[in-house]
């Protein structure tokens, strides 16, 4: 057996695509384990407790290979126990004092969903000193969350431990500093994009994307930020994450055309994931492709279901934003998918909630909202975008939005005898909105005005009542109904 064969082959998660075989060879995960371990200072005194499945990169060589390689003692929780009874999970890193601890963000809050008002003063968790957090976009707010309601068990604030990585390089790809405190800058999610400067905002500003920082690459492991030419850019510049090093895998199972398009000619492995290094440290800002194209701007789906997990009566994981592209358009349609298994005519209030929340905090138009009997998830909890994305623009949900619509229809109705300006209103809008119906007592949020439409909406009044209403009117005044009283009301005042 020599260092260069293969010792498996590990099948990416297959979030955004056809799950693919990377072929890891033992010197591949030698590199790795030595690398992480030095990072996080894996020695034989660390007690691992893991729920995370041996068919997932972080189950299998992070919690399982590095931990038996460092002589660790290593404890195994079955998944299908932990999404049952997930506060078993730190009772027993508790009984076990356990010092190595992960899970995705999911997890987190999973188990803080089904502890609820629980009592956990008698657990003793000041034994953990790394808890790592990663394998999908990590949450900030969550991070703060968890850590508050266990700091009755003595855990230490600074175990928390974000991290990036992914399967192409065995596991690990960049830690922070050990013991450091983890942390978040806020960045202006419209100065994203790939070769394009970013800029810093304040955190309550309402461009603000909050991102953890995830440090360094881990010994053995190399990483730049690129342009969309494979160049590298400066530091403060967002890009594609690219790797490479002795963890890297040189390619896929039997799949010419997916390997011919894993390097740069340079040599460098294209992660697909999209970042910044600020401040030395770098961010993740998302996966390339996920990304939304609206408007000539970028959108990251994780944040825009940050915005929308705002409205009561959504969960993490059963809401899902995607970018849409029907066969020859040139943007992306904004369609969010819930999971809901009841009727149709009480989805309609959510879904008229959810598109007002991201038109008045994210300035987007939402071209649908699908209520989804599941969501489709990798086995370690990853949505499968690309499946509900397919299927969307395959019509199978197109009979449930036809029905939406009818009932919206009903129930924004108009009544007998608007006024002439109401009239005037509501065809000027259903024009702007494309024929899309909205009664008079109906919120234009409602019906998911973008920031465009908005202004559109605007200059046509403009037109037709000069001088009589601003901007921001619209937002005081976001019905046809108040609208129409707020012109009516002006016109008699600026005639009197």
């Amino acid at each position: 057996m020599r260092p260069q064969d293969a010792a498996f082959i590990q099948y990416s998660s297959g979030s955004t695509s056809t799950p693919k075989g990377i072929v890891l060879t033992h010197a591949n995960l030698l590199a790795n384990m030595d690398g992480a371990s030095r990072a996080a200072n894996f020695n034989e005194q660390d007690v691992g407790l893991s729920w995370m499945p041996l068919t997932h990169d972080m189950g299998l060589i992070g919690m399982h290979i590095f931990q038996l390689g460092n002589r660790a003692q290593m404890h195994q929780m079955p998944t299908e126990l932990f999404v049952r009874r997930p506060a078993l999970w730190l009772e027993l890193a508790s009984e076990l004092q356990a010092t190595v601890l992960c899970s995705p963000n999911f997890g987190y809050r999973h188990y803080l969903k089904v502890l609820g008002e629980r009592s956990i003063e008698q657990l003793n968790l000041k034994s953990v000193r790394v808890l790592f957090n990663g394998a999908e976009p990590i949450s900030f707010g969550l991070c703060e969350q968890f850590m508050d309601r266990c700091a009755v068990t003595g855990l230490n604030r600074n175990a928390m431990f974000p991290v990036y990585g992914l399967a192409e390089a065995c596991v690990a790809v960049s830690f922070p500093p050990l013991g450091s405190a983890y942390h978040a800058s806020h960045f202006d999610r419209h100065a994203l994009n790939a070769g394009q400067p970013v800029t810093l905002v304040p955190a309550d500003d309402r461009r603000a994307l909050a991102l953890v920082a995830v440090g360094n690459a881990v010994p053995h492991c190399e990483l730049r930020i690129a342009g969309n030419d494979d160049q590298s850019l400066p530091a403060e510049h967002a890009g594609h994450i690219q790797i490479r090093g002795a963890n890297v895998t040189a390619g896929y199972l039997d799949d010419a055309e997916a390997n011919a398009a894993l390097h740069t000619a340079d040599g460098w492995l294209r992660t697909g994931d999209l970042g910044v290094i600020h401040d030395g440290e770098l961010y993740i800002t998302g996966r390339h492709k996920e990304i939304l194209f609206v408007n000539g701007q970028n959108y990251y789906p994780h944040d825009l279901e940050a915005v929308a997990l705002e409205v009561p009566g959504t969960e993490l994981g059963k809401l899902v934003v995607s970018g849409v592209r029907a066969p020859g358009a040139e943007g992306d349609e904004l369609v969010l998918f819930v999971l809901h298994r009841g009727e149709l005519a009480e989805f309609l209030p959510l879904a008229r909630h959810l598109a007002r929340r991201i038109g008045e905090h994210a300035g987007l138009e939402v071209s649908a909202v699908v209520p989804v009997r599941r969501i489709p998830k990798t086995t370690s909890g990853k949505v499968q975008r690309h499946l509900l994305e397919e299927e969307y623009l395959e019509g199978a949900y197109a009979a449930d939005l036809a029905t939406l619509a009818e009932l919206a229809r009903q129930q924004g109705a108009p009544s007998e005898g608007r006024s002439g300006i109401e009239a005037q209103l509501q065809a000027l809008c259903e024009a702007e909105l494309e024929g899309r119906r909205i009664g008079p007592n109906d919120s234009l949020f409602d019906v998911g005005i973008s920031s465009l439409k908005l202004v559109a909406i605007h200059e046509q009044v403009e037109q037709r009542w000069p001088g009589a209403v601003d901007v921001t009117d619209i937002f005081d005044n976001p019905s046809i109904a108040e609208l129409a009283r707020l012109i009516a009301a002006r016109r008699e005042g600026s005639a009197n």
